[in-house]
């Protein structure tokens, strides 16, 4: 069986590769469990003082694997997604990324968790959520917001634009552009030189940077899960996926009620 997160421990740093390359990292349910279990371990293990993240192949991830959407839930059984989400919030060791490719969605957002983002000068970033009829997911609308201001965050999120590395940076969104031939030992040179200092010291900093938003990101995580489920499987969303599938543009007009008034002559 091929394992969907690959684990290797080098100086202190604990590196998880996205092993999905053919789908472009893409998360199944399979892999949000693995990507959690990796950091609740790495979470426990006092050898552990940094984890740094990255994709196998060309890609960070392309985020929640489509075929997802078309496989049924259980009445009360609870997505591994949302399990992670929380697992992310409440890490608090320092997170690195080494990303290149495409990054969008699931992978976009994860990014915004990142203590540390290396990229590489091929990334492409998306928040393609209003383009597939649903919201933003892992807390986004709260850090994107955060990073970059209400109108840049709003700006994004509304056009579902793609970001390349240069506009990320610009945007604060990374830490720095490297060339995709280089980023990963740069990154990892990064993630080394936090790991030589005492993991106590790096876990109590990293709670207190994020002890002022803690209230704020599970709130936004509740938020988007209560929006998630009210769009999810909504006509707009299933045409938005079924769109991708048959690769074509989406049609959300054909939802738009209006009532044309009558006009009366003067």
């Amino acid at each position: 069986m091929t394992h969907t997160v690959l684990k290797e421990y080098q100086d202190g740093v604990l590196i998880l590769t996205l092993n999905r390359p053919k789908k472009k990292n893409a998360f199944s349910r399979e892999q949000w469990v693995a990507f959690t279990q990796a950091l609740q371990e790495a979470q426990s293990d006092d050898s552990v003082a940094a984890v740094l993240l990255t994709g196998a192949g060309n890609d960070f991830s392309s985020g929640t694997d489509l075929n997802d959407f078309t496989t049924a839930m259980e009445p009360g059984e609870v997505h591994p997604f949302d399990a992670c989400a929380l697992a992310l919030v409440e890490f608090d060791k320092p997170l690195i990324a080494a990303a290149k490719g495409i990054a969008i969605g699931g992978g976009a957002t994860l990014l915004l968790h990142c203590d540390v983002v290396y990229v590489g000068e091929s990334l492409r970033l998306r928040f393609p959520f209003t383009s597939l009829g649903l919201v933003p997911e892992l807390a986004s609308s709260y850090l994107l917001t955060t990073i970059v201001g209400q109108r840049k965050a709003s700006e994004i999120m509304l056009r579902s634009e793609w970001i390349n590395a240069e506009r990320a940076a610009e945007l604060d969104l990374v830490t720095e552009v490297c060339s995709d031939d280089t980023l990963y030992e740069s990154a990892l040179a990064s993630a080394k030189d936090i790991a030589k200092w005492p993991v106590s010291s790096l876990v109590a900093t990293k709670r207190l940077v994020k002890a002022a938003r803690m209230t704020s990101l599970k709130q936004a995580l509740a938020d988007e899960k209560a929006e998630m489920e009210r769009l999810g499987g909504s006509a707009e969303n299933i045409e938005a996926v079924m769109a991708i599938f048959e690769k074509r543009d989406p049609d959300f007009t054909q939802f738009r009620k209006r009532e044309e008034a009558e006009v009366e002559p003067a």
